[in-house]
């Protein structure tokens, strides 16, 4: 029987290191390798094509996935742009509306000055909405589920079916290999900033990219040898450290989570919670069928204009305001100021990133002090 999931991630490509049994990947901080003669190698000639610390990130990342491989980048925007960086002028991406502030500013900002097209698509409509919009220059299909930061759900098997073959990219970020494995649902790429959930320490930025292609495989190892932009070996082994946690502290993301979200749900000062594990969720079923559980970030609309979030936020004393996500401590940020701030006001208005949103990245700490401390901040908004 093949191991499980918990097993995986903390022995996939990971065995104890051959010449000194060292059961830590070592942290191979090296530049080049010796070679016994010219072009006569171990398999490892310069330390941007390869390192035995991102070799064994990469191995474990794959097995967690269900890919053939993946290739690490020095953070989760090099691993977008890695992906574009296979396209070519006059190539069109679908990519459904709601998604980070940085992936949006890659596509509309840089590749579409170099020739790629984009289309935005609602993420809440996503299968109907890219059979809609599909071109035949159409290359990729751009899709996060859950969305960041309105945490709208995308039924990956139904978009893959509505994209006719054209291939679908799946940011896992905020599911994690854990909770949900878009691979499994027919999606072609998945990629990960390994800055939130896998690391999980905020101590380390990092990017990859999972598939089960071999040709998808080869053209990312190209880009990621020729562009150059992959993480250190310390980077990996801090993300390899995250890893064999991750399956326990994505447990305690989610109990805290899921009893927050309910408790806020009732909450006379907030308009509206989204959670993909409410039932009022709207594609609350798509979560249901394609997730394990249903994450650790909430996204809540508090009855509140700016000023009114703003003593909200710096009302909090255990959630740290600050950027990112998925660490071990809960932190808060408001979108539209902060993550998504590079998003026109007049297309973040659109999409329901308004000046009351809050997004709360809720960590493993204990929940009644979590609880207590909303409430608090709950308090100062009043």
């Amino acid at each position: 029987m093949a191991p499980r999931f918990e097993t995986r991630a903390i022995h996939a490509g990971c065995p104890p290191e051959e010449r000194t049994g060292s059961v830590n990947v070592p942290i191979f901080q090296t530049a080049t390798y010796a070679q016994s003669s010219p072009g006569e190698h171990t398999g490892f000639e310069y330390a941007r094509t390869r390192n035995p610390t991102r070799d064994a990130l990469e191995e474990n990342l794959a097995s967690l996935e269900g890919g053939i491989g993946s290739t690490c980048f020095a953070s989760g925007c090099a691993a977008t742009d890695a992906v574009l960086h296979t396209l070519a002028p006059g190539d069109h991406v679908i990519s459904v509306d709601d998604v980070y502030g940085g992936t949006f500013r890659l596509f509309d900002k840089v590749h579409r000055r170099h020739g790629v097209d984009f289309t935005f698509v609602p993420a809440h409509d996503a299968p109907r909405a890219i059979a809609e919009a599909l071109r035949p220059e159409t290359r990729l299909i751009w899709l996060e589920t859950p969305t960041n930061p309105l945490l709208a759900v995308a039924p990956i098997d139904e978009v893959v079916g509505a994209a006719r073959s054209v291939p679908v990219l799946v940011d896992n970020t905020f599911g994690t290999p854990y909770l949900q494995r878009p691979l499994e649902h027919g999606a072609t790429l998945v990629l990960h900033s390994m800055t939130k959930y896998l690391g999980g320490h905020s101590d380390v930025v990092a990017g990859a990219v999972v598939t089960q292609s071999p040709e998808w495989h080869d053209k990312l190892r190209f880009v990621q040898n020729s562009v150059g932009a992959v993480p250190g070996p310390l980077d990996c082994f801090l993300v390899l450290r995250g890893i064999k946690t991750l399956a326990v502290r994505m447990d305690r993301h989610c109990d805290n989570a899921e009893a927050l979200a309910e408790w806020l749900s009732g909450h006379p000062q907030v308009r509206q919670v989204v959670y993909p594990g409410l039932s009022s969720h709207p594609q609350h079923a798509a979560a249901r069928r394609q997730m394990k559980r249903y994450g650790g970030m909430i996204t809540l609309t508090l009855d509140a204009d700016l000023e009114g979030s703003r003593r909200f936020l710096t009302g909090l004393r255990v959630f740290t305001l600050a950027e990112s996500l998925g660490g071990v401590e809960s932190l808060a940020e408001h979108p539209a100021i902060m993550t998504h701030a590079s998003i026109p006001a007049d297309q973040r208005k659109a999409r329901g990133i308004d000046d009351g949103l809050v997004r709360l990245s809720v960590g493993i700490e204990h929940l009644s002090d979590l609880r207590a401390d909303l409430e608090a901040a709950f308090d100062r908004l009043a």
